[in-house]
């Protein structure tokens, strides 16, 4: 495929859902920058490699995952080229076995789809129902990649622009793990 990397909301085209837009309106209203790239929906981490690459920024894995009781919810994000243990992750954060999470409930807190799982999306979740984990390896990297609540772009920011403006913002702090 042939994409184009575009600097910030530059060269907007065609029909953009509201929860995509109104990602762009925060990166903007706090200054912080970013590339994207469009291109068709995006559902394997393998599709997501090469776009990965033309930002030139790790491959994140964005995970939803809740307890046996659906009662806690968790975004898990972690380098794209590790597997995920689910007990070596239940350990660290004092939990029982933990599962992905049903797709009502990551659209009912966090507005996104599967395939679309992003940090992003904790910008939707004001009742503070997610807590966001995030693996010290990919705190290592100066930039990460992730969806604009929807599969069909991919933005890249500064891992630092994440970590001191977006979530003091939407009001989350990492736990950070090594998986």
């Amino acid at each position: 495929m042939n994409y184009v990397v575009y600097q910030g909301r530059q060269e907007l085209s065609g029909e953009r859902q509201l929860k995509e837009m109104r990602t762009y309106d925060l990166l903007d209203e706090l200054n912080i920058e970013y590339l994207r790239v469009d291109h068709e929906a995006l559902e394997t981490m393998e599709a997501c490699q090469e776009v990965d690459k033309l930002l030139g920024a790790a491959m994140c894995k964005n995970l939803f995952l809740c307890n046996a009781q659906k009662t806690k919810f968790y975004l898990l994000l972690m380098p794209g080229d590790k597997k995920f243990k689910t007990k070596d992750l239940s350990k660290q954060i004092g939990s029982a076995r933990l599962s992905f999470g049903p797709s009502e409930d990551m659209g009912r807190l966090l507005d996104i789809t599967p395939g679309s799982v992003s940090v992003m999306g904790l910008m939707n979740d004001k009742n503070k129902e997610v807590s966001l984990i995030i693996d010290k390896d990919l705190l290592e990297e100066e930039y990460f990649s992730c969806h604009p609540c929807i599969n069909t772009s991919s933005i890249r920011l500064r891992t630092e622009d994440l970590l001191d403006k977006f979530l003091p913002k939407v009001g989350h702090k990492a736990v950070v793990v090594s998986l």
